[in-house]
């Protein structure tokens, strides 16, 4: 357990602090001692006292919202019952002899429903010894049934909170991109529980500052009140407040970078939700369909609007936006250029000119390549733009074998 931060470290902290402070916003010291904290009588209370003096020196700076985490460690590293007595100390030895200090914070081992109970809906041993021996004082947070999950519903709050005996807060991984940096998260948080006695929330942001901003707005909305919170109006009040004359184009490029999905997280709005239908309603109707070339010419439109909005956006953006998006934009630009292509190729396979058609399909995989590339620093619209110009390869590939027979 280190000792107190420096005289250095402390004058940047409380310069934050205030900052802070002006801004109406709550600083939290948060401290992560899992990993080398001991527990034992003699390691113990000398790890207490130099945790102490670390939480002292920076109430000394004005700093009143302190976190015990215990997340993301190894769970044969983790005592239930140890980081549970350590937090009630606290609570009784730092919290309650000083004036103006929140409930202490904190985010146990298992901190995830599906880690939290087994197959069978049994309590884990971790817990169960966590649960039963922390103070009420002490605020829990979970994150839902998963690390990243797409929701929680009010059943899945009460199940948490029946684990515990007490109303549960909540760490919410949304936009936090982490496990997956090529990707923006710029929808709003949404399926969310819509319970008012939810005792705090935490949006996890990416890493890339302004860019975040979209998700926290619409999660502040959220918080302020559960019960009347709208998902898509809040995203477009804050976009609209955030890029002003540009605010059509950025929802139009945010409206593609949703969703984060990989083995174990699943998260966010689909991406392009109305350029998908328009390409599902596409692919129902084509070649023959009545509604082929009005299908035809929606899927057009808004791929000539995305290719518009992402090349406006590369140059008129900030700096300080751009460069949190430009890999995506340029990627997003790529994709809506290889759509068009894509478009025409299936008019001229339609229309019989064999010629064109190979000529574009070579073209098309060739973009194709490059896009494949370029996803090892962006992705975006993974089931719509993009997904759409894998579709017309793989149509055209079968058209062209079916030719050869």
């Amino acid at each position: 357990m280190e000792r107190a931060l420096s005289e250095k470290k402390l004058k940047e902290l409380a310069s934050l602090v205030e900052k802070a402070r002006e801004n109406q916003v709550k600083f939290i010291f948060a401290v992560s001692p899992g990993l080398d904290f001991h527990y034992t009588i003699l390691r113990g209370q000398h790890d207490k006292k130099v945790l102490l003096e670390k939480l002292e020196s920076v109430y000394a700076i004005g700093v009143r919202d302190f976190a015990i985490f215990f997340d993301d460690i190894d769970l044969k590293e983790s005592d239930g019952k140890g980081q549970a007595e350590l937090l009630n100390w606290l609570d009784e030895h730092f919290v309650k002899r000083h004036d103006g200090v929140s409930p202490l914070i904190t985010v146990p081992t298992e901190y995830y429903r599906e880690n939290m109970v087994d197959k069978g809906g049994r309590v884990k041993p971790y817990t169960e010894e966590f649960s039963q021996n922390i103070r009420k004082d002490v605020l829990v947070l979970y994150t839902g049934d998963g690390v990243v999950c797409p929701g929680i519903s009010e059943e899945q709050l009460a199940q948490a909170d029946k684990v515990y005996g007490r109303h549960l807060g909540i760490w919410w991984n949304y936009p936090v991109t982490d496990y997956m940096e090529q990707k923006l998260a710029l929808g709003p948080v949404e399926r969310l529980p819509r319970s008012s006695e939810i005792p705090a929330i935490f949006f996890n942001p990416m890493k890339y500052e302004e860019l975040s901003k979209i998700a926290l707005a619409t999660g502040a909305d959220y918080a302020n009140d559960p019960d009347h919170y709208e998902p898509q109006a809040s995203w477009e009040r804050a976009i609209k407040a955030q890029y002003g004359k540009l605010s059509e184009d950025m929802m139009c490029f945010a409206g593609q970078s949703q969703h984060l999905e990989n083995s174990w997280a699943n998260v966010g709005r689909p991406d392009g939700g109305r350029l998908r239908a328009a390409m599902d309603a596409f692919w129902k109707s084509w070649p023959e369909g009545a509604s082929a070339d009005k299908d035809w010419d929606d899927v057009q439109k808004q791929i000539s609007e995305l290719r518009q909005a992402s090349q406006r956006l590369l140059q008129e953006l900030p700096e300080n936006q751009l460069s949190e998006c430009r890999p995506q934009l340029q990627q997003m630009e790529r994709i809506a250029e290889a759509d068009q292509i894509a478009l025409h190729l299936m008019k001229s396979i339609r229309d019989g000119d064999g010629k064109e058609a190979e000529k574009q399909l070579s073209a098309l995989k060739k973009r194709h390549r490059a896009i494949q590339k370029a996803e090892k620093k962006a992705l975006i619209s993974d089931k719509a733009a993009k997904a759409f110009l894998e579709e017309v390869i793989k149509y055209a590939d079968s058209v062209h074998e079916n030719e050869k027979k």
